[in-house]
């Protein structure tokens, strides 16, 4: 398995191979997705892509934790997280790799 991670970069290079759209006009294009996509996240939608996953926002209620070296009880505030679900086709894929 590499350990290279996937930049904005690779994927504008990624687009500009593919599609034939100029260089500068690539970066454009991933910039314009990602943007959509926490935008719409930022408002609190959860976002689908077909043949890829859902990304979606969990609210969390407020709890009790603690410090594993101490025992101290911490109250952890209420928070948002975003999750993930990868589609079937994707899961396929990343175990035939």
């Amino acid at each position: 398995m590499t350990q290279k991670t996937l930049t904005r970069a690779d994927l504008s290079n990624a687009v500009y191979r593919e599609i034939g759209l100029s260089l500068s006009e690539s970066t454009q294009l991933v910039d314009a997705v990602l943007e959509e996509v926490s935008a719409a996240l930022g408002e609190g939608r959860s976002v689908k892509l077909s043949s890829f996953g859902t990304f979606k926002l969990r609210r969390k209620k407020e709890r009790i934790g603690r410090n594993p070296k101490t025992g101290v009880e911490v109250p952890i505030t209420p928070r948002t997280v975003l999750s993930f679900n990868a589609s079937n086709i994707l899961k396929q894929a990343v175990n035939k790799a």
